[in-house]
């Protein structure tokens, strides 16, 4: 069986059953989950997805034949995280989405990097989410990526990698909110026991931050969030954050473009929009400009965001850096950009359109984990040790038509954490996205989204893909 950091034990852990050494941040609270009976935990654990069914939060998977909605497992065991761990990957956090959104400014005017020869240009060009018509437009503070996501994930002896960048429309921060609610809710207790750094002033953080990126000369910004509707998949997380933030949770429909600035109808008749929190796809969002069936966007929209009457939060075309054909740059970017050595390492990375990497890749199927470039929750891969030969032969032939269209890495021994389930506590493997916030300055609360592969064994932590929740606890010092 490989073996895996375990976030709670001193040392390696293989199997369940093997108890070593607290590790002194979990101390506190495993004198306090020894008290416990099974009994307890379970109650517990019930009235917590009673508590969500309630309030409605839940998470949409398409093509899902059980139905539309899924509550996702919350775990009430949380991942704790000291104070110095935190503030090395902060710094490596803000590091690299400083880097990114030069990156993105960069390859939508003077395009140095491309110059330089460090990326090819056919990989900007020929990217699927390369916007030629942002070319040249000025964005307010040359910010793209206001809020990224970015996930993280712990390995061998307990060093951190980015696993991929999340900079469209990141999701998941509701949850992050709601889990710290739960838990205070649930175990008073621990909160009086341990110090907990807070992340319930995330809202406040996110609305300073889109009114800090307004377009100039506008002194008292209006904000909304858009959203293609109630029946997207991250609907409830649309409407909370609206409603934390105190403003307008609008559709397409909701919106119109006049005398070159944006408003949005109203009971009291038209209503300036300066910063647009927007949750839609690019494709979506003017028909005028992308997609002319979209009945989701506002028509002469991207007319507006060129003359800098109104902010797009994120960018059009942010996607660009995100793609994980792109990803294996990151660590040039900082370089080149900031001339420093990027604090948080990638994972390696096999690019299966070089000719060496793909027959390395098509030779170590049965050891890598394969993605599609332009992929995106937990769908389009391949989780070669947990594949059968079958799958493998089925994605060989994927990769051999199309070997541009993918990325190989190696399989991470996850780190875990232990997990209240079925079966009672047991180790599961667990990843870390906190959500970095840019704008005047780069800032970021103390956590993140933990999400957890509740099935034995699996390393898929997306909601999608059955995945669930845990609160992430920074320790104060």
């Amino acid at each position: 069986m490989a073996k895996f950091f375990n976030e709670m034990a001193a040392e390696y852990a293989g199997t369940p059953g093997n108890t070593v050494d607290t590790r002194e941040h979990y101390r506190e609270f495993c004198n306090w989950l020894g008290q416990q009976s099974a009994e307890t935990l379970q109650r517990k654990r019930a009235e917590a997805d009673l508590s969500f069914r309630r309030v409605g939060i839940t998470f949409a998977v398409y093509g899902d034949d059980a139905g539309t909605e899924r509550l996702i497992p919350f775990d009430i065991i949380p991942r704790i995280i000291p104070a110095s761990e935190w503030s090395h990957l902060q710094k490596g956090l803000v590091q690299r989405v400083q880097a990114l959104n030069m990156f993105i400014h960069d390859i939508y005017h003077d395009q140095n990097i491309i110059k330089a020869g460090i990326i090819p240009a056919e990989q900007i060009y020929k990217n699927a989410q390369y916007r030629p018509e942002m070319q040249g437009i000025s964005v307010a503070s040359d910010i793209y990526a206001h809020i990224a996501g970015v996930d993280i994930v712990r390995a061998g002896q307990g060093e951190f990698y980015v696993l991929e960048d999340n900079l469209r429309v990141p999701s998941g921060v509701s949850y992050m909110l709601e889990d710290r609610k739960m838990m205070m809710r649930l175990f008073p207790e621990l909160f009086a026991r341990n110090k907990i750094a807070p992340v319930d002033h995330y809202p406040d953080m996110l609305l300073d931050n889109l009114r800090s990126v307004a377009p100039m000369g506008v002194d008292d910004p209006t904000v909304v969030v858009m959203t293609p509707g109630m029946y997207n998949s991250a609907y409830f997380e649309h409407a909370f954050l609206a409603q934390q933030m105190g403003v307008e949770l609008v559709e397409g429909q909701d919106l119109f473009v006049n005398d070159n600035a944006v408003f949005m109808r109203t009971t009291r008749g038209p209503k300036r929009v300066d910063v647009i929190y927007r949750r839609i796809d690019d494709d979506f969002m003017d028909p005028l400009a992308f997609r002319p069936d979209s009945s989701l966007g506002v028509p002469g929209l991207l007319s507006v965001y060129r003359a800098g009457r109104v902010t797009l939060a994120n960018a059009i075309g942010t996607g660009v850096a995100d793609d994980k054909s792109i990803y294996p740059f990151v660590p040039d970017m900082i370089k080149f950009y900031l001339t420093e050595e990027p604090i948080l390492n990638n994972v390696p990375t096999y690019q299966c359109r070089k000719a060496e990497d793909l027959s390395y890749t098509l030779a170590n199927l049965s050891e890598l984990v394969v993605k599609e470039v332009h992929g995106a929750g937990g769908y389009g891969m391949l989780v070669g040790p947990a594949s059968s030969k079958q799958q493998i032969e089925d994605f060989r032939q994927r990769l051999l038509a199309k070997p541009d269209g993918y990325i190989a890495q190696p399989t991470l021994a996850l780190s875990a954490c232990p997990t209240f389930v079925e079966s009672g506590i047991a180790p599961r493997h667990i990843d870390l996205r906190p959500f970095v916030l840019s704008g005047k300055t780069i800032s970021m609360v103390p956590g993140g989204l933990t999400r957890v592969a509740l099935q034995e064994g699996s390393l898929v932590v997306n909601s999608s893909q059955g995945g669930g929740t845990k609160d992430t606890w920074i320790l104060e010092n």
